[in-house]
């Protein structure tokens, strides 16, 4: 008898062992979507709901997580933080003519990357949701069985709903020049409808009759109403919400397991598997089971193959693409081979690719850093000859100017000339009619950011045997000396005469934003903007050691002025340490270029005080635009220890890592493990390391040696061993 009690009682402790094994598991319990949702100046986060890389995507819209009234729920978002489609709400009572846009305040919210849950605190209602690839399911509990509404609406000017029978629902709506479509199902009858004003069909009450709990599942298409109804029925084909949930609920298991740490506070665990979710917010697969609609030849294509849109490439290429090279590299060359069907669907190879078309944001011709970098990475399953000649006309035929794509003007052969986009003088007039009349010229931005694609175009056409091209490249990859001015020591603008603008102020010169001369940036910021030629940038510093002093005094420089006066004209330069900008994707690279300055441990301690500082687990703890994963692949790489600086080179540089020990595993099979000894919050130090066992005294390593599996080892210690990592 005593011997089965004891075995009863072993046995009961494996179970309870092995279920908590089971809750540890899972890197989702991490995952907190409210994290950055409150912006410091400009746009704050999203707690999103949606699978990774797919159509739809929703949340809760309001201005920011302290908002505590929500307008309403999307059927989809189209667009990262540009628009939505189709509004729907649950409501209580008589319908009147404040019902109509009446916000709603919420209590109980839960967020998470697969299931949302709140409720409105007017009426009592219970909303919860979860996500498909190209459909989504809403479960609405009421407190009473009688006066039960949906709110039905459209988000743009112009759209169709439409109510078929007792439980069917379509409707489409235009926006930005095409169309979206939804088919949705009640599980409920609908017993009443109203028509604002009695007229119209794109503003609907729907009356839901005598059930406590209502759901709704619904797909989403940008071909038809059809092909909407193809999507819902291919992906839930039955009622069954928790069904729903749970496979979500798997999935971001399955991605999010892909990177496991140990080690670390909770605080860190928090903040990089948040970082991690939000790296799979973008792209986004529009198609739909063998077809796809296309904004960029305004047709149907039929093709197998996913097509993906919805890219901010001025942010994305630095550390959003390269970390998905590693975690995902057959969807890189899907993505990679969507723009190379835009461009020959459209005639230019786009720059922010859109579901509804080019966006051309920003500056520069950024495909060319993503395909080259992918290229020597070995991801090769696109047409790499379709995709040069579009990087290669995009660089000599298109326009320049930011915020434009499209054919050459004049500027362009100006540059084209001398070698860098001239700026106006203070006060100047703008006489080009298509530069953009809040962006401006970028005058300087430009130069730099064209000199480092149009190197990563050389890179491209070496290995493809076009030895001319790579020359004509390379030679326009110098471009950048042209706006050093070595007196100042800054990068400075120059006019079209070739002399140096005067006055210039490096902290502060060039009109809102300093768009004149800049990207959302100051001099500061944009001294650094050469990732293609390091070496040659700190020779005209005037070598390492005067660059270090450089680099170290831009963490320390005073602003010069108040916050609120440099906020006014630079309100993207946030998260500020001395002149560096936390906040803005073009300074990633910058604390990492001590290593090539022969200083390591700087890097080291400015790694670890940047994340600590700016990237905790809270509603402020993202410093500036997120951008849809931009961001936050830079925490991702920096917790685990290593940065790509230079996409086109397939090389990582070492920082150093807030987990004791972090595991990727690969695609391949294989697994890329980093192990950190000693490592806590003040032994930041490389002391030591190995590379799978052999002593390694070099402050990187390449691609090639994660795709092999294998081990970093670091011995970390609280002082710097500051003779450590001084070689490549």
């Amino acid at each position: 008898m005593k011997n089965s009690i004891k075995l009863m009682l072993l046995c009961l402790l494996l179970s309870q062992s092995r279920l908590k094994a089971q809750e540890v598991t899972s890197n989702l319990q991490y995952v907190d979507p409210t994290i950055g949702a409150v912006g410091h100046i400009l746009e704050p986060t999203r707690p999103t709901m949606h699978l990774p890389n797919s159509m739809v995507r929703v949340y809760p819209v309001r201005k920011d997580q302290l908002d505590d009234q929500i307008s309403y729920f999307p059927l989809n978002m189209y667009s990262h933080r540009i628009g939505n489609v189709f509004a729907l709400m649950p409501y209580n009572g008589v319908v009147n003519e404040k019902s109509w846009k009446q916000r709603f305040t919420y209590d109980l919210e839960k967020t998470a990357p697969h299931y949302y849950t709140a409720v409105l605190e007017e009426s009592g209602i219970k909303v919860e949701f979860s996500p498909s690839e190209r459909s989504g399911y809403y479960r609405f509990k009421f407190p009473s069985a009688s006066a039960n509404w949906l709110r039905l609406g459209v988000v743009n000017e112009t759209g169709e709903l439409k109510v078929s029978g007792k439980r069917i629902l379509s409707g489409s709506e235009d926006f930005q020049g095409m169309k979206a479509y939804f088919y949705g199902e009640l599980n409920a009858d609908v017993t009443e409808s109203k028509y604002k004003d009695g007229t119209g069909n794109k503003n609907l009450f729907l009356k839901v009759g005598n059930s406590h709990g209502v759901e709704f599942r619904y797909g989403i298409s940008y071909i038809s109403v059809e092909q909407a109804k193809i999507n819902l029925e291919k992906e839930i084909p039955n009622w069954g919400f928790e069904k729903v949930k749970s496979t979500a609920k798997q999935v971001w298991e399955e991605a999010l397991n892909q990177i496991t740490v140990e080690g670390g506070t909770l605080a860190y665990k928090r903040s990089f598997y948040t970082a991690l979710y939000r790296t799979y917010e973008r792209m986004v697969n529009i198609n739909e089971y063998g077809r796809y609609y296309s904004a960029y030849d305004h047709k149907v294509h039929s093709d197998s193959r996913p097509f993906y849109v919805d890219n901010w490439i001025w942010d994305s290429y630095l550390a959003h693409q390269p970390l998905h090279m590693i975690l995902n590299p057959d969807r890189q060359a899907d993505m990679i081979s969507s723009y190379v069907n835009m461009y020959e669907q459209s005639g230019w190879m786009p720059s922010f690719a859109l579901v509804f078309g080019d966006n051309p944001c920003m500056t520069g011709n950024h495909a060319a850093a993503w395909i080259t970098d992918a290229w020597f990475k070995g991801i090769r399953n696109f047409n790499v000859e379709k995709a040069y000649a579009g990087l290669k006309k995009n660089s000599l035929e298109a326009t320049l100017l930011p915020w434009r794509n499209g054919p050459a003007i004049g500027l362009d052969s100006f540059y084209a000339e001398k070698g860098y986009f001239p700026a106006l003088r203070p006060g100047e007039k703008e006489s080009v009619n298509e530069v953009h009349d809040f962006e401006k010229r970028q005058s300087v931005a430009v130069t730099l950011q064209q000199s480092y694609d149009d190197w990563c175009i050389s890179k491209l056409a070496g290995t493809l045997g076009k030895a001319a091209d790579s020359k004509l490249f390379l030679a326009k990859a110098e471009n950048y000396k042209n706006v050093f001015r070595e007196s100042k020591g800054f990068m400075w603008p120059k006019d079209d005469k070739g002399q140096w603008i005067e006055p210039f102020d490096p902290k502060f010169s060039g009109g809102q934003g300093g768009r004149e001369y800049f990207t959302e940036n100051n001099a500061y910021t944009y001294n650094w903007d050469v990732k293609h030629d390091l070496e040659g940038l700190f020779k005209l510093m005037g070598g390492k050691q005067a660059a270090e002093n450089k680099l170290d005094n831009l963490f320390r420089e005073d602003l010069g002025r108040s916050k609120y006066v440099l906020w006014n004209t630079f309100p993207d330069a946030t998260g500020l340490v001395g002149q560096f900008v936390m906040g803005n994707e073009p300074s990633f690279h910058i604390p990492y270029l001590y290593n090539d300055l022969g200083s390591p441990w700087k890097t080291q301690k400015r790694i670890r005080m940047l994340m600590d500082t700016w990237f905790t687990d809270n509603l402020f703890s993202i410093p500036g635009d997120e951008d849809g994963g931009g961001m936050s692949a830079f925490v991702v790489f920096s917790m685990m220890g290593f940065y790509p600086v230079t996409p086109g080179i397939p090389v990582y540089h070492i920082g150093s890592p807030v987990f004791n020990k972090i595991s990727l595993k690969l695609k391949n099979g294989k697994t890329f493990t980093v192990v950190a000894r000693n490592n806590s919050s003040t032994a930041k130090y490389i002391q030591s390391a190995k590379l799978n066992g052999v002593n390694w005294d070099k402050h990187s390593f390449n691609h090639a040696d994660i795709l092999k599996g294998g081990n970093l080892e670091l011995v970390m210690g609280e002082t710097p061993n500051k003779q450590w990592g001084k070689t490549k």
